[in-house]
């Protein structure tokens, strides 16, 4: 029998909206035996049950629950079903080539994710309870893949985030089974890239944009572009293939950007060129300078990893935008975004527009998009939400 966690009254509210999380100061008591990582029932102060999910107490996230059905058993089958579901969903809504098989709370399996580049894939799991499960998951994804024809030559560990150490966990990376070549190439948008799931960022590659990038180039044909921000060149290649007159990328990585120029040569695009520079320093000096561009991109890294840093990175969004509006000619546009889940869709807005205001320009908005549909937002799990991408044209008011 599993031990049965009761919420204090009154508490629960997100998960009662749709949520998967319990923290630790909701719970009023936990009755019976239980370690770690195991699967716990859930009910409400008064008794009416909620689900079951895994508990740890390491964890301000002291449950996160798995089913809302409290008689479900948490085995082979309930798992197998929720994989097949997550691959059938991106089948209907992605190029499956390389995505997001598994997107954690978003897909009913909170705390793992599991991305698919062409023939290998890649976990990362942050969870204790999660973690126990995660042989048999990749097991049966396995043979959900194999089933549909789809053959997968290895399984990269990336589990090397810090959220690990919050759940009692150390960080760990390496091959699940049989070692194998950890470098892809993988095809999106028509573009080719190299990616290094063993010492790229995250999982290896930022799957999340994919058709972001695609959305601007339309807008770069025959462009002058700036890319600022390229990593590994993702959106300034998506630039390039659309028929960019020229593309100027930037990056403070000197890492990033050799892998980047790797790109640009797989793909023979030499209308791009590279230089490393901070990049909020480097953009007043374009300025100066007299420089503008057709199209502005602004793919910043997150400045607001806490709730406590909000306004900080509020300040460090709106200099930066300020910057990349005044770079862009008048009538071109300009592309940005936050990957951040702390700084919001309304905070992100209202950045805007101080940004324009400093800037004297005035914003016309093409388009408001999100991640990928492979990374599906769970409506009232708000930790599935995070990417806001913004296309603007920039405009400045005629002189008399």
């Amino acid at each position: 029998m599993s031990a049965v966690v009761t919420l204090k009254k009154g508490e629960g509210r997100l998960l009662k909206k749709g949520g998967a999380w319990i923290f630790d100061n909701e719970i009023a008591s936990v009755m019976g035996a239980y370690e770690n990582g195991d699967i716990v029932f859930v009910k409400d102060f008064d008794g009416y049950p909620l689900g079951r999910g895994f508990i740890n107490n390491n964890s301000k996230i002291r449950v996160r629950i798995l089913t809302r059905d409290i008689n479900q058993e948490i085995d082979e089958e309930f798992l197998r079903n929720r994989l097949v579901a997550a691959w059938e969903y991106r089948k209907k809504t992605v190029d499956t080539s390389s995505c997001r098989l598994v997107f954690g709370e978003a897909d009913f399996l909170p705390g793992i994710t599991i991305d698919k580049y062409e023939d290998v894939l890649v976990v990362e799991s942050l969870a204790l309870g999660i973690d126990r499960l995660k042989p048999l998951i990749l097991k049966l994804l396995v043979e959900i893949l194999i089933k549909d024809g789809i053959s997968i030559r290895g399984i990269y560990e990336r589990s090397d985030a810090k959220e690990r150490l919050k759940e009692g966990m150390e960080k760990t990376k390496g091959f699940i089974g049989e070692p194998f070549d950890p470098r892809v190439i993988i095809t999106e948008n028509g573009v080719r890239y190299y990616v290094d799931v063993e010492n790229g960022q995250k999982t290896g590659f930022f799957l999340d944009q994919k058709y972001n990038r695609l959305a601007i180039q339309t807008l770069a044909k025959g462009a002058k572009v700036l890319d600022c921000f390229t990593h590994t060149g993702s959106f300034a290649l998506n630039a390039a293939k659309a028929g960019a007159k020229s593309v100027l990328a930037l990056d403070a990585s000197e890492t990033a950007l050799d892998m980047a120029k790797r790109n640009a040569e797989l793909n023979g695009f030499d209308q791009v060129s590279f230089d490393r520079q901070d990049i909020p320093k480097y953009l007043p000096k374009l300025i100066e300078s007299g420089e503008t561009y057709d199209l502005v991109i602004l793919d910043p890294p997150a400045f607001a990893k806490s709730r406590d840093n909000v306004r900080n990175a509020k300040r460090a969004y709106r200099e930066l935008n300020k910057n990349g509006m005044k770079l862009v000619r008048d009538g071109g546009y300009l592309a940005t975004c936050s990957c951040s889940h702390f700084m919001t869709r309304e905070l992100f807005e209202e950045m805007l527009h101080l940004a324009a205001g400093d800037a004297h320009v005035r914003l016309r908005q093409v388009e408001a998009r999100t991640q990928g549909p492979d990374h599906p937002i769970l409506w009232n799990a708000g930790e599935t939400s995070y990417l806001k991408f913004y296309i603007m044209q920039v405009v400045r008011e005629p002189r008399g």
